[in-house]
């Protein structure tokens, strides 16, 4: 995978921002609309975030679009979702070629349909040359299905003699994991008013800063996105050590 582009990040600025997208269904009940109202009002508050995280000097920006739960929902709302992720891969690419912003998608696509894959492959390699940020989407996807395929992929490679068995570590799942590529998420944001992670990133969230926001999501524009970035510049990451120690080397 292409580094991002080395620049400078002002301090207080998480490198890797993840973000649980709820409250769409919520948003659009409230205003007697059908679920899939709420999840099309929710692509604003997308480029939204997209435009907070790009100016601020955010490296990563993942969004939670479609966990490997959400086949469970009324088929005609998953086959609607389905038409929208495939309209915005299409429609929004061009912007994001042209903001520098590179695509990337992790999750289990055999699921997808060949024209959905087809186009998500098209999006990444349209915009592989982006160097400001990059925007991964999880689809199909779930912390624990990541774990697991992380441990398949380290199993195989024991079993062909390439592994030893004490050579894993959380240091080697971690680099099998779907996220290997990027920092680790600092600050994890999920609004409608939920105080859970719901699968998402179970393993690289160990340490990251959680921000929970009543608002649904299409209500979560520019001015809520800069306020949990400032939220997060506030707070003090100890991992593990007192305040004190983390005051001394500062």
């Amino acid at each position: 995978m292409k580094a991002i582009a080395t620049r400078a990040r002002p301090s207080g600025v998480p490198r890797h921002v993840a973000i649980i997208m709820d409250g769409n269904n919520r948003w659009a009940r409230k205003r007697l609309l059908p679920g899939v109202a709420g999840h099309k009002a929710g692509v604003d508050s997308v480029r939204a975030a997209i435009e907070v995280c790009g100016n601020a000097g955010v490296e990563v920006l993942t969004l939670f679009a479609f966990s490997s739960e959400n086949w469970a929902r009324p088929q005609e709302e998953v086959s609607a979702l389905m038409e929208l992720f495939l309209s915005a891969l299409r429609r929004e690419v061009r912007k994001l070629q042209e903001n520098g912003i590179r695509l990337q998608i992790i999750g289990e696509r055999q699921r997808f349909t060949t024209d959905l894959q087809q186009a998500m492959a098209e999006a990444e390699a349209k915009t592989a040359a982006g160097d400001r940020m990059t925007l991964v989407v999880a689809a199909n996807y779930g912390g624990q299905w990541d774990i697991a395929q992380a441990c398949r992929r380290l199993a195989e490679q024991v079993s062909t003699g390439n592994l030893a068995v004490g050579q894993i570590d959380a240091q080697r799942v971690g680099s099998a994991l779907s996220t290997a590529d990027w920092p680790l998420p600092d600050l994890c944001i999920r609004t409608g008013g939920e105080r859970r992670v719901s699968n998402f990133m179970l393993w690289q969230l160990a340490y990251a800063e959680l921000y929970f926001s009543d608002l649904f999501w299409p209500d979560f524009k520019q001015d809520a996105m800069q306020a949990a970035l400032a939220d997060f510049a506030s707070r003090q990451r100890r991992f593990g050590k007192t305040s004190e120690q983390v005051a001394a080397e500062s």
